[in-house]
């Protein structure tokens, strides 16, 4: 299990989550991918507004201890998915997955990172501490609907 990025998308990746650092930032990764070696190469960054409000995601526990916000939360439009599905498959391509990013907490998927995540999907996580990204790690769901780590490996250019 390998997500194979180049320098430039993974300082798109940062420049975004701390630009709108204390909101958590989120967009999608399109590419191809192998199934036999289960290597995957992101061929384009789509970094997306966070469109999150309490509106558009009911399933948040309004009696959380920590109150649901944008600092904790992020949702993709549904329009944006569509656009980037289509784009993507006009390339030959699809989505791979969606990143995100955890201000002041872990690069490690939350319980609602998990509840919402799709099979087949790469999340990559960066942990983002007073403004700063510290780490980034990727996450995708197992065959028990459970976070396992996906390596990170970088190329200067992805064909």
């Amino acid at each position: 299990m390998t997500l194979i990025l180049t320098k430039v998308h993974l300082q798109i990746m940062t420049d975004h989550a701390e630009a709108i650092y204390p909101a958590e930032c989120c967009g999608l990764l399109l590419g191809r991918q192998d199934l036999a070696t289960d290597h995957r190469w992101v061929h384009e960054l789509r970094p997306l507004a966070n469109q999150w409000t309490p509106e558009v995601n009911p399933f948040d526990d309004k009696d959380a201890v920590t109150p649901v916000s944008q600092e904790n939360r992020y949702w993709i439009e549904p329009r944006s998915l569509m656009t980037a599905q289509r784009d993507s498959r006009d390339r030959g391509w699809i989505i791979l997955g969606v990143y995100h990013s955890h201000p002041d907490a872990p690069a490690v998927p939350s319980e609602r990172d998990r509840q919402l995540a799709w099979s087949g999907y790469s999340y990559p996580i960066l942990s983002v501490v007073r403004g700063q990204v510290a780490t980034i790690s990727s996450w995708r769901l197992d065959s028990n609907e459970q976070f396992s780590v996906e390596a990170i490996a970088t190329q200067t250019s992805i064909s």
